[in-house]
C-alpha cells in the first residue's frame, strides 16, 4: 500500500492531506508536526488571538477528530531527525517510517534580531506560532512601551493590536518607508496616516542599532541616535523557508525548496509545497508566502502524486487587517510603472500597471474593488486607466469591456 508522509503540519500540510482524501486516495497518510497542536491558522495569531478574541481551537483548521476519522495519523511534537532519500526513510524519535512519496510543507520562520545587539534579551518577541502569542500576551497591556521593528505587514498589524490595548507604540523601519518592498507610495501614505492617527509613532529611515537591558530589554538606541525606554519589542522583519529537512534529503535549494510547475523537487519521489517551495512563474522563480499559496499549491501537489501531471499556477491573493481598515490584494505588483488611484463611495484603491498591463490591485475598505480586480488578472484582462480611475465607472463593466 502506498505510503504518503508530509512533514509539516501547517495550512500547506492539512491541506495536502486533506485533498489526498478526498480525491480518493487509498494508501496510507501520516502528518508529522513539530508543535503539539494540530494544524491552525496563523494569521488571526497576532491579530484577533492576541486581541483575545479568539479561542484556541477556533484556530484549528479541522477538528483534531478529522485527521483519525479519515484514516491520517498525525504525529505532533515530533520533529524529524533524518531522512535517508536513497532508502526511503524518515525517521522521527525512534521511529523510522517508509514512504513512497514525501511532501515537505515547512512553512517559515520569523527573522531574529542577532544576539550581538541584544536579540536573546527577555521582552523580545516575534510573532509566527502559538507559543510566540502565547508568551507575548500577558505584556501586551495598556501604558506599556513597546518598539515594533519592521515596517512591513506584520509590524503593523502588530502595531495595531498594541495600540487598540492602549500601548504607547513605536515603529521603526530601516527603508524609506513603511511597506517599500511590497506596496506603492500610496499605500504606504495611507497605512502611515492611519497609525499615526492612532497614536503610533512612525520612524521611517531609521534602523535599530541595538536594544539594551540586563537580561530583559529596557530600551534600544536606533540609527539616528535617539533612545527609547521601552517594556517590550515585537520584531518583524521578514521571514526565511525552513529547508531543513530538504537539506537532510539531499533537494536542490533556490531560495526555499526549489520544485518544478508539478511542485517535485530534484528527487522524483520528494515534493514540496507553502512557504518553503519556490516555484517557476512567468519565466522566473517565485515564492509566495501567503495563505492562498500554501492551500492551492499544496492540493496541486496532491493530485500530482495522484498522477494529475497539472501544473501549478498561481493567483495571488493577500490580505491585512489593521484596526478597523481591511486591506485586500489581488495579484503581484512586481515591475509596475505606473498607479492609477479609484476613490468611490468611500472606498480606495490602487491598481498597478506595467505599461497598459494591469497587474494587481490594493483594495482598503473595497471589497468589490478587489473580487473584480482578482476577476479581470484570472481572465488576463487590462482594463482602461481611464474607466479605472472614474468613480463614474461601474466596476463590474471593467469585466465586459
Amino acid at each position: 500500500m502506498s505510503h504518503v508522509v508530509v512533514i509539516g503540519a501547517g495550512q500547506a500540510g492539512s491541506s495536502l492531506v486533506a485533498k489526498l482524501r478526498s480525491s480518493g486516495f487509498e494508501g496510507q497518510i501520516t502528518l508529522i508536526g513539530e508543535e503539539n497542536a494540530p494544524p491552525y491558522q496563523r494569521p488571526p495569531l497576532s491579530k484577533a488571538y492576541l486581541l483575545g478574541e479568539m479561542d484556541k481551537e477556533r484556530l484549528f483548521l479541522r477538528p483534531e477528530a478529522f485527521y483519525g476519522d479519515n484514516g491520517i495519523t498525525l504525529k505532533l511534537g515530533q520533529p524529524v531527525t533524518a531522512i535517508d532519500a536513497a532508502a526511503k526513510t524518515v525517521t522521527l524519535g525512534g521511529e523510522t517510517l517508509s514512504y513512497d512519496h514525501l511532501a515537505l510543507t515547512t512553512g517559515s520562520i520569523p527573522r531574529r534580531l542577532p544576539a550581538s545587539i541584544g536579540g536573546d534579551l527577555g521582552g523580545v518577541f516575534t510573532v509566527r506560532d502559538l507559543k510566540d502569542v502565547d508568551a507575548m500576551a500577558p505584556e501586551v497591556t495598556e501604558g506599556r512601551r513597546v518598539l515594533i521593528v519592521g515596517g512591513g505587514y506584520i509590524g503593523l498589524e502588530a502595531a495595531a493590536v498594541c495600540a487598540k490595548k492602549g500601548m504607547q507604540v513605536t515603529l521603526v523601519e530601516m527603508a524609506e518607508r513603511i511597506l517599500q518592498r511590497v506596496a506603492s507610495p500610496q499605500t504606504s501614505d495611507y497605512f502611515r496616516a492611519l497609525h499615526k492617527g492612532h497614536g503610533v509613532d512612525i520612524r521611517e529611515g531609521v534602523g535599530l542599532t541595538r536594544l539594551t537591558g540586563e537580561g530583559r530589554v529596557s530600551g534600544a538606541v536606533l540609527s539616528d541616535g535617539s533612545e527609547l525606554t521601552l517594556d517590550m519589542v515585537i520584531v518583524g522583519v521578514g521571514i526565511v523557508p525552513v529547508t531543513g529537512p530538504a537539506e537532510m534529503a539531499g533537494v536542490d535549494l533556490d531560495n526555499g525548496i526549489r520544485t518544478d510547475s508539478h511542485g517535485r523537487t530534484s528527487d522524483p519521489s520528494i515534493w514540496a509545497a507553502g512557504d518553503c517551495a519556490s516555484f517557476p512563474y512567468k519565466g522566473a522563480r517565485i515564492r509566495l508566502e501567503s495563505v492562498q499559496n500554501a492551500i492551492d499549491q499544496a492540493e496541486c501537489v496532491a493530485a500530482n502524486i495522484m498522477g494529475a501531471d497539472k501544473d501549478y499556477v498561481p493567483e495571488p491573493w493577500f490580505w491585512s487587517d489593521q484596526y478597523d481598515t481591511k486591506l485586500q490584494i489581488a495579484g503581484l505588483n512586481t515591475g509596475y510603472d505606473d498607479i492609477v488611484t479609484r476613490e468611490a463611495e468611500g472606498t480606495l484603491s490602487f491598481w498597478y500597471y506595467k505599461g497598459d498591463q494591469f497587474l494587481a490591485v490594493d483594495a482598503i475598505n473595497d471589497p468589490r474593488g478587489y473580487m473584480v480586480g482578482k476577476r479581470l488578472l484570472s481572465m488576463g484582462k487590462s482594463p482602461d486607466k481611464a474607466a479605472v480611475a472614474d468613480p463614474a465607472t461601474e466596476l463590474k463593466a471593467l469585466l465586459k469591456a
